[in-house]
């Protein structure tokens, strides 16, 4: 009953906003914080498997996230829309609303399939190797991306919009935010049925002493192997959907710099905790997109007072001053984040009446 009645919530809270959103009450901007929202959702909660309830050291995740939003970005316009590179769709573009939770499959499947060529060798090794590998398998699949023509290379690639042009025409709705809000309900339902199952308290048991797990009869390699491949799987997802929120994609959008988004988003929110995880990425996208006004308002007034020079902008450097800030600061005064490897439950009792995350 607990567990239908968080998903009844859900369900209203979402169909409330989707309708909010159709009867204009929420202009673009703010739809699209709110998808935003769930996409950090989804990419932050993917890295906790790892980070978190696995207790390896994954700081290359926007690799994975690459890969899904070029795979999902391709398979869409193949599927839905004309291009030069595809020619004639395969499919009706009025089958798109129907088929596009294949897209986000199949996107997330190639992230997956990415996940494990790297877990493979990196599961040989112990301590912060895996960091390392991460790290270099991020700069890879960039230099990858960025060296097929094809594709559009540096360029980018685009063509989605015309894709979710085609669901509109079906049906008038904010199919992105549907698809994105679906996406993370999903993406949250699974991980919690996983670390509640015999699966996932084998995770936990590598987490806590991983000699010990494998003397009790768990299969340490299988189980991080396959935990890897889950979470690069949902980062895809993740990416898959943040290319067709933009209907641009670009390999320099997954540098080391969204891995580092990642890595502060589950922090912060408390490594192992899948409530803290989430409401650390809801508060994380909110503190960005506040900087978009804050930053360049203090720009203006240091402008006016002569304490800057006309050709310098902090709106263009104190992103990426305050985020890295975050991450020391949590490092020094609150390593264990927000909630630590508490969930939403443990400190307010109350809420079991509702939801219970073992």
């Amino acid at each position: 009953m607990q567990r239908r009645a968080i998903n009844l919530f859900f369900l209203i809270a979402a169909a409330g906003l989707v309708l909010a959103t159709k009867e204009g009450f929420f202009d673009q901007y703010i739809l699209t914080v709110f998808m935003f929202m769930g996409i950090n959702i989804i990419f932050a909660t993917s890295l906790n498997l790892v980070n978190g309830y696995m207790g390896e050291f994954s700081c290359g995740h926007a690799g994975f996230m690459c890969v899904g939003a070029y795979v999902g970005s391709l398979l869409s316009v193949a599927f839905f829309s004309s291009s030069k590179l595809f020619g004639d769709p395969l499919f009706p573009p009025e089958l798109a609303p129907v088929l596009f939770p294949l897209v986000l499959l199949l996107a997330s499947l190639a992230a997956a399939m990415f996940g494990l060529i790297v877990a493979l060798p990196s599961f040989h090794t112990r301590d912060d190797y895996l960091a390392i590998i991460t790290i270099a398998a991020n700069y890879i699949i960039i230099s990858i991306v960025e060296n097929i023509d094809a594709i559009g290379g540096p360029r980018g690639f685009s063509g989605m919009k015309r894709v979710i042009n085609s669901m509109t025409d079906v049906a008038d709705l904010p199919w992105m935010l549907i698809w994105v809000l679906l996406g993370a309900f999903v993406c949250i339902t699974f991980l919690y049925r996983l670390m509640t199952s015999t699966y996932g308290k084998g995770i936990s048991a590598v987490c806590q002493n991983e000699v010990a797990a494998e003397i009790m009869g768990v299969n340490t390699n299988k189980v991080k192997i396959i935990a890897f491949m889950v979470s690069s799987g949902l980062a895809g997802l993740s990416g898959a959907l943040y290319a067709h929120v933009y209907g641009y994609v670009n390999a320099q959008a997954f540098n080391i710099l969204k891995s580092t988004e990642g890595l502060v988003m589950v922090y912060l929110g408390g490594m192992g905790s899948l409530s803290g995880v989430v409401l650390a990425a809801i508060a994380f996208t909110l503190m960005v997109e506040s900087l978009r006004f804050i930053i360049p308002a203090v720009n203006d007034l240091l402008h006016a007072g002569g304490l800057l020079p006309a050709a310098f902008e902090l709106s263009q450097i104190w992103k990426w001053v305050i985020i890295p800030l975050i991450l020391i600061l949590l490092m020094q005064f609150r390593p264990e984040g927000l909630l630590g490897n508490k969930e939403l439950t443990h400190v307010f009792p109350r809420l079991k009446r509702w939801v219970s995350f073992k």
